[in-house]
């Protein structure tokens, strides 16, 4: 299912990079939103991206954690934790990008100016996700340093806090900080005895 969201993605992306009327349609504005009740633009705003290497760093990072993600929610099927674990899996990238824009809208949905595009949210749900299933596997931090997804994940979310109430870019770092946070917890919606399995990844590996 990475490959077919990634695909989708990518294919939306690219048709919208040479056609602004389609971008400006999908992009997530705030404003229009809530004023005008376009609630689309809550979902669809995580298939289109401001260029190709928002594009490409995006379904890099997806493919690498989401293809594990996969594996480990077949390991629950298998187990008994959960049924259809495809429909999980999709569920989780698709609620993420909302959720993960909750906060966004709040803040801006007076700022006519105001724009976003992107699937970080729902990548940074995957990558935190993956971090729930394997706490001590490595994740390299800035793509050189590899580190426990244990402590990768705190640095993440301190960093997406930061720079949010800094506000010196044009990313949205409060939708990267929700996304993380919901797909950490996301295993938990599926059934919280998980949190035993996490617990002793952590301690007992």
């Amino acid at each position: 299912m990475t490959i077919i969201l990634i695909i989708i993605t990518s294919l939306i992306s690219m048709i919208a990079f040479n056609d602004t009327a389609l971008f400006s349609k999908l992009m997530f504005n705030p404003y229009r939103v809530y004023h005008n009740r376009e609630y689309y633009r809550i979902l669809t705003h995580g298939f289109v991206h401001a260029d190709w290497m928002h594009l490409i760093v995006n379904m890099i990072v997806f493919y690498s954690f989401g293809t594990n993600v996969e594996y480990y929610f077949h390991q629950l099927e298998g187990a008994g934790y959960l049924h259809h674990a495809n429909l999980w899996y999709i569920s989780m990238y698709l609620i993420a990008i909302v959720v993960s824009s909750l906060t966004t809208l709040i803040y801006h949905k007076d700022h006519g100016y105001y724009n976003s595009v992107g699937a970080s949210g729902a990548v940074s749900a995957v990558l935190f996700c993956s971090i729930f299933f394997a706490p001590l596997n490595q994740i390299f931090l800035m793509a050189i340093i590899p580190i426990p997804g244990i402590i990768f994940g705190p640095l993440y979310l301190a960093y997406c806090y930061y720079m949010g109430k800094k506000n010196a870019d044009n990313i949205n770092h409060d939708a990267h900080f929700i996304g993380a946070v919901f797909g950490f917890i996301f295993p938990l919606i599926i059934n919280f005895n998980l949190i035993y399995n996490f617990i002793d990844l952590l301690f007992n590996k």
